[in-house]
């Protein structure tokens, strides 16, 4: 697997103060294994879709109260020159660049609007194994922010993302790409979220149907925050585990409507 260019989506993962109901839901809802805990990362442990590296969860550790929430990696080619942009444009550094084996090197940071996000220098660990809408597999990101014009001054600023905005009346919508390849886009949170929500990356995975997952969701003591829905991309819940974590079942093969225009 080739190392990816910076700032593509390449991996994800989640803090849970209860591991192992974090394994029985999403083993439940998208069919994922797991590895053995990796004890000298304080037992970070791997997920697998048919037998390929999709994500990670880890245990929080005692005396935390950090909720449970997906963090996106982006692509770094340099650690430390992504850390000085972070900061350079007004972001903020949670987890200066840390090395964690022979695996690659690790940067967490928020925007100035509080969007936290990772950074990722390969080493070993390139990222996904399995990924771009195979089922049980990160799928896609939107970055959801109150204060848009500085998240939208600042991701492209750190990273090489090349912006454009839907051409739909009503709608504030960018979409970011890496070269020719659309990699994530950027939502504004509106009435939608709840007045005390955070800002937040809604990391979406793949499933064969949406409606199935929804209801799987609820039935694991998750909830549907809103959807199943269609949409040109794909039809879609937005939901939450039963810790809390905020994500996004997407089924991309039931699109509906004409695709947006992107100016």
């Amino acid at each position: 697997m080739a190392v990816q260019p910076d700032g593509t989506p390449c991996w994800v993962d989640a803090m849970f103060p209860d591991i192992e109901g974090a394994k029985s839901f999403y083993g439940e809802l998208l069919g994922w294994t797991f590895g053995d805990p990796a004890n000298e990362f304080g037992g970070y442990t791997t997920a697998y879709s048919d037998g390929k590296a999709v994500g990670a969860i880890v245990q929080r550790m005692p005396g935390m109260d950090a909720p449970a929430a997906w963090t996106l990696y982006f692509a770094a080619s340099d650690a430390a020159a992504t850390t000085a942009k972070i900061r350079q444009n007004g972001g903020t550094v949670a987890v200066e660049p840390m090395a964690v084996g022979d695996l690659g090197t690790m940067v967490l940071g928020a925007d100035p609007s509080g969007v936290s996000f990772g950074a990722w220098q390969a080493g070993k660990h390139q990222g996904f194994e399995k990924k771009n809408g195979e089922h049980g597999a990160y799928a896609w990101s939107d970055v959801c922010s109150r204060e848009v014009a500085r998240t939208d001054a600042f991701f492209p600023a750190v990273f090489p993302f090349h912006v454009q905005r839907m051409d739909e009346e009503g709608v504030d919508f960018r979409l970011w790409s890496v070269g020719a390849d659309p990699v994530a886009g950027r939502m504004k949170i509106e009435n939608e979220f709840p007045p005390d929500a955070p800002p937040f990356i809604n990391v979406h995975f793949s499933v064969p149907d949406a409606d199935a997952a929804a209801a799987k969701t609820t039935q694991l003591g998750g909830k549907v925050l809103w959807g199943p829905m269609d949409s040109p991309f794909g039809r879609f819940a937005t939901v939450t585990d039963q810790q809390g974590a905020v994500f996004t079942v997407f089924d991309l093969d039931k699109q509906t409507g004409e695709p947006p225009r992107f100016i």
